[in-house]
């Protein structure tokens, strides 16, 4: 079957960028899954730990184009979405594309742009779409953001509005990884510097999955667990803004992806299990009084998923 061999080569991808990647083997599967199911994902952690180079290789290996935008105080939208521009040669107003218009768009430190410009993105992201000068400029597909964040509160950074969180389908924390696995990189860095990876699947096959993730069958059942999760986090005291009813669509339309790419057409509790962390972690706003306290969310995300009873299936 077609869709059978466009997983296989997809997971093989996964595999490869293993051998350039150290550690963030969940990152991998996470990239795949958002590719997939058409989501975008916000990553937080330190520099240096190589997302900008991940997110390349990823593009590479999957046929596609890739774009980076470094976020700076003074950028302005025009910068990310283009622009129009006169040309005299021929007396007529053309557009400039801008780095938005790629398949794997890079924005690193998202959070250190102004709202302003950090709005630019929201468009993109939700509509696979750019409106300039009153014109509409559909993007490149398959589309996929994967922005980096600054830990909250560094110096120099505008926290991002709960709007802009909540259009990421997912997050990640990256931390620096433990000395082993650092003389692993050291051990890699000429193949990565070096090598130029080949593209292993079509961009048309991963259209091809998010076409067939969109079959994947989601029980009733299933549906209602994802739904009792939300909610009994919306319901904690530690919690003033709960996950909006996005996190339930996401919660769904990864775990079906992932169900895909383990070569299930159903999904089951553990797909929703492995995905919720990811998806639910970044969309809950805690009470001061909880952060002092030292509660987070991913805390409270797993409480959710020790407490919200599982069905059966």
């Amino acid at each position: 079957m077609p869709q059978k061999n466009s997983v296989e080569k997809l997971n093989a991808v996964i595999d490869e960028l293993s051998r350039y990647i150290v550690g963030y083997e969940d990152l991998l599967k996470l990239m795949a899954i958002a590719l997939v199911s058409e989501g975008h994902i916000l990553i937080e952690g330190p520099p240096g730990t190589g997302k900008t180079t991940l997110a390349k290789l990823f593009a590479q290996m999957i046929g596609g184009t890739f774009k980076r935008v470094q976020m700076t105080p003074d950028l302005l939208p025009s910068d990310i979405l283009g622009t129009y521009y006169y040309d005299f040669s021929t007396s007529r107003w053309i557009f400039r594309e801008g780095p938005i218009f790629a398949n794997i768009v890079f924005v690193d430190e998202l959070n250190r742009a102004p709202p302003r410009t950090q709005a630019a993105l929201l468009e993109a992201m939700q509509e696979k779409q750019v409106t300039i000068e009153g014109h509409t400029h559909a993007l490149p597909q398959p589309f996929l953001v994967l922005a980096t964040q600054m830990p909250v509160g560094t110096e120099g950074t505008y926290p991002l509005t709960p709007a802009l969180i909540d259009r990421f389908a997912y997050m990640y924390q990256v931390t620096f990884l433990d000395p082993e696995k650092e003389v692993e990189i050291l051990n890699r860095i000429d193949l990565i510097e070096t090598t130029q990876p080949r593209a292993l699947m079509r961009l048309e096959e991963v259209i091809e999955l998010q076409r067939a993730a969109r079959e994947v069958y989601v029980s009733t059942k299933i549906k209602s667990y994802i739904v009792n999760l939300v909610n009994y986090l919306r319901k904690q005291e530690e919690v003033s803004i709960g996950p909006s009813p996005r996190a339930s669509i996401w919660l769904m339309k990864g775990a079906r992806t992932l169900a895909l790419l383990e070569g299930l057409d159903f999904v089951v509790p553990d797909h929703v299990k492995w995905i919720a962390p990811y998806v639910l972690t970044h969309r809950i706003f805690l009470k001061p009084e909880a952060s002092i306290g030292g509660v987070s969310p991913r805390d409270l995300v797993l409480r959710a998923l020790e407490s919200v009873e599982v069905p059966k299936t």
